[in-house]
């Protein structure tokens, strides 16, 4: 046996004696993940991937012997079958990327854990076969009650349910590839201090990553830097399913960074969630609106965001619900369609911005808007609103603010308009036009201060 003493200490002296030599610094053989992690090696204790064996008590014995030391165990390339595997409290579990296999082998649930301090998955393909789940199994992994959770340049793929369930979940979810999933990629629920970092979810039929609580309050999740392709809705609905990145319920949560393409509604949707940022995000070629903060809320940040591509852009609703304190500051919002995924008996498609109370929108740059560029308000539900220093490109109308009555404040000042069709500042009552060009500041209402703008 070699200490960790002795080791370090061989270390210096070859490291040393390279650079007398000017030759490279280490030659010896790079030790294994064994040898580094002190780990077992399930090949090495009898465990051989074997086609069309079901190795569940085999694996389940290893994992039980590798925690009552507090150490990894190393699963070699190949495919291991399995099925109804509970992981218990300080499972380490460890492969070779890309080569290490644990498959469903369809009798019954395939993986799951409840009550663990902590438990750690790296490196491994978990393969749900194709195979159909039991009703009662709603994931391929399905993790209740883990503190410290930790999944790390995994791959789960092959199931027509949802890829990854945790429920009173805290932890980390990064590097990991979830593809070709039936419902949702990674559904959280109730989480305890999540973070889900730089994962690829591709082709998930009715959503990407979900953070929901049962009951409205703090969750604290972190979404960052994810990259989300081709999020599907195969069930249907007004926006339930078919976006990217969802929150529902759950407070204080950070999106940021994250590169969103092709979803069948939002990019990024929080329904009911306050104290949320929403910043930096890439969403192209949203079905629906772009991005959603909607229903009873209080607080949302949405800032330095790209939209390329949606029904609507950004969308900062339901004041009649409770929706308000908002910031939508420097983005880019721009060819934006006036065809969404079901027919809309409310507003409507075709609007770059809509915002209702308490909110400030500025500095964004809009392009190629089909109706409104800006909705400033809906009927009676307008509130404290300032749209200033915004820059607004070939639009239908520039702005279009409610002058209804019961319609609260609202400042429109310093933007920049060029290429209107039909106005740059118009008052609407609901869906119809009441008032002619107000970009001037010539026609005054009580509760509207419109100076400063430039139309082009």
């Amino acid at each position: 046996m070699i200490s960790r003493r002795s080791f370090v200490a061989t270390l210096a002296a070859t490291a040393g004696a390279g650079l007398c030599s000017g030759q490279a610094a280490w030659s010896a053989p790079a030790l294994s993940m064994t040898d580094l992690r002190g780990s077992i090696d399930a090949g090495a204790a009898g465990l051989s991937p074997t086609p069309g064996e079901d190795q569940t008590r085999q694996l389940a014995e290893l994992i039980a012997q590798a925690v009552r030391g507090d150490q990894w165990l190393f699963l070699p390339p190949g495919r291991y079958e399995v099925s109804n595997l509970t992981l218990p409290d300080r499972t380490r579990l460890t492969g070779i990327a890309g080569a290490t296999e644990i498959a469903y082998s369809g009798r019954g649930a395939f993986i799951d854990a409840g009550a663990a301090n902590r438990i750690e998955l790296s490196n491994i393909i978990f393969n749900g076969a194709g195979l159909a789940l039991p009703e009662d199994a709603p994931a391929l992994l399905n993790l209740r009650d883990v503190f410290d959770l930790t999944i790390d340049n995994c791959t789960l793929k092959g199931n027509a349910k949802t890829a990854l369930q945790m429920e009173r979940c805290g932890g980390r979810i990064s590097n990991c590839r979830i593809l070709e999933i039936g419902e949702y990629g990674l559904y959280a629920i109730d989480s305890t201090g999540l973070a889900v970092r730089d994962n690829t979810v591709s082709g998930c039929g009715n959503g990407g990553l979900l953070i929901h609580r049962r009951q409205k309050g703090e969750d604290g999740s972190i979404v960052s830097g994810n990259r989300i392709t081709r999020t599907g809705s195969t069930y249907g609905g007004t926006g339930q399913y078919g976006n990217a990145i969802n929150l529902y319920r759950a407070d204080g949560v950070i999106v940021s960074g994250n590169h969103i393409s092709d979803s069948a509604f939002t990019a990024i949707r929080a329904n009911s969630s306050s104290h949320i940022q929403i910043a930096d995000n890439q969403c192209l070629r949203s079905g629906e609106t772009a991005i959603y903060s909607e229903f009873g809320f209080e607080g949302a940040i949405v800032t330095g965001n790209l939209v390329d591509g949606a029904a609507n852009g950004i969308n900062i609703a339901n004041f009649n619900e409770g929706g308000r304190l908002a910031i939508v500051a420097n983005n880019i919002i721009r060819n934006i369609s006036l065809s969404g995924p079901y027919e809309h008996d409310s507003v409507g498609f075709g609007i770059g911005i809509g915002v209702e109370a308490d909110t400030v929108v500025s500095g964004n740059v809009i392009e190629n808007v089909p109706r409104f560029a800006m909705l400033i308000g809906w009927g009676p539900f307008l509130r404290n609103v300032a749209a200033t220093g915004n820059i607004v490109r070939a639009a239908k109308i520039g702005c279009a603010v409610s002058v209804a009555e019961g319609a609260g404040s609202a400042l429109i000042s310093g933007n920049i308009f060029e290429g209107m069709a039909e106005g740059a500042v118009i008052g609407f009552r609901w869906h119809d036009a009441a008032t002619q060009e107000l970009a001037s500041g010539d026609e005054t209402f009580a509760h509207l201060t419109i100076a400063g703008n430039r139309v082009a």
